[in-house]
């Protein structure tokens, strides 16, 4: 299937690694040019000639919990490309720890990032696309079931998603999508990390993959895929929806 992804320009945040990355790399084999961005420098510029260089990729470092970011980057974009099709908005994942022990800071500082940096990214990217256009917001199962210690995500990820369906009723007139990508257990280094955090790392892994339907945690790769398909013209007629990519772990509908 041709996406008709060739020629178009993208932008896809948190992306010098992991999920982002992943999905910067199948847009770019289908055609498409992107500019990602990240809070490393050596990351960024490591990511860019991972992606072929200067001739498909720009790198910028920089932080979402900045208000003059996302303008910053559609404005890099269409003056090194002319245009702009779509955008990938994901942000670090939050701090572990249960609702009722998280510090009034800490929500604070989560909301700053995880809900309204995501938010003034969509917007922004949103106003500067043609009809045509898709954001995709990357969050997790947790916009639809809660996970055990994450109540920073528990309580921001759902709030994200209704918010996504928002857009997509208010943008979409313009002939502009927007969704949600619900990612599982993905092997990316945020799931290392928490497996890295109980007593039993190897122990975690395993009972991790024990619950995924189809036997193994996922790859990046699995959800690079997913995530640019929705973000192309093949799904041209897709828009307010949240996808889960998790190997079918998530048991609500």
């Amino acid at each position: 299937m041709d996406l008709g992804l060739d020629g178009r320009v993208f932008i896809l945040t948190g992306a010098s690694r992991g999920l982002g990355f992943a999905t910067a790399e199948v847009l770019v084999a289908e055609g498409a040019r992107v500019v990602i961005s990240s809070r490393s420098v050596e990351g960024v510029g490591l990511a860019v000639e991972r992606l072929g260089g200067a001739d498909r990729a720009e790198g910028v470092v920089a932080d979402l919990t900045d208000a003059g970011t996302p303008a910053a980057l559609v404005d890099l974009a269409t003056s090194r490309w002319g245009r702009l099709d779509g955008g990938l908005v994901s942000v670090g994942g939050p701090e572990r720890g249960t609702v009722a022990s998280i510090s009034d800071d800490q929500w604070r500082a989560a909301f700053e990032t995880v809900f309204l940096g995501s938010i003034r990214a969509a917007r922004t990217f949103a106003a500067a696309m043609p009809d045509g256009g898709a954001i995709g917001l990357v969050l997790s199962t947790s916009a639809k079931s809660p996970l055990t210690g994450l109540g920073l995500s528990n309580g921001l990820r759902p709030g994200l998603a209704m918010a996504a369906k928002d857009m997509a009723d208010e943008f979409g007139p313009r002939g502009v999508r927007v969704l949600s990508l619900l990612p599982g257990r993905l092997l990316t280094d945020r799931n290392r990390e928490m497996f890295a955090a109980t007593d039993d790392p190897a122990a975690a892994e395993a009972k991790a993959t024990a619950e995924v339907p189809l036997g193994r945690l996922g790859d990046p790769a699995d959800f690079g895929r997913v995530a640019a398909f929705l973000l192309s013209p093949a799904a041209g007629y897709l828009t307010g929806i949240t996808v889960p990519v998790d190997g079918g772990s998530l048991r609500a509908l």
